[in-house]
C-alpha cells in the first residue's frame, strides 16, 4: 500500500502533462507578403469583423485582417 502512495502522484502528474501538451497545438499563418506567423493555439476568425485573433510565441495577443492571410497550417 505504501508503494501505491508513491506511484499515484507520479501517474497523475504524467497524465496531466500529456493532456496539457495534446491540447495546445501551434499553427503557422502565411501572409500574402510572405511573412510566417507562428501562433500558440488555434487562431480564431471573427466572421463579423474579418479579423483573425491569435497569440504569438511570446504570449502576446494580436489580430490581423483575414484578407492578408494566404494560409493557416497546423504545425
Amino acid at each position: 500500500m505504501r508503494e501505491m502512495s508513491r506511484v499515484f502522484p507520479l501517474i497523475v502528474g504524467v497524465t496531466c502533462s500529456l493532456l496539457l501538451c495534446s491540447c495546445s497545438s501551434d499553427y503557422v499563418m502565411a501572409t500574402k507578403e510572405g511573412k510566417m506567423l507562428v501562433t500558440e493555439g488555434k487562431p480564431v476568425i471573427d466572421k463579423d469583423t474579418g479579423l483573425i485573433k491569435y497569440t504569438d510565441q511570446q504570449g502576446h495577443t494580436a489580430q490581423i485582417n483575414s484578407d492578408d492571410i494566404s494560409s493557416i497550417i497546423k504545425k
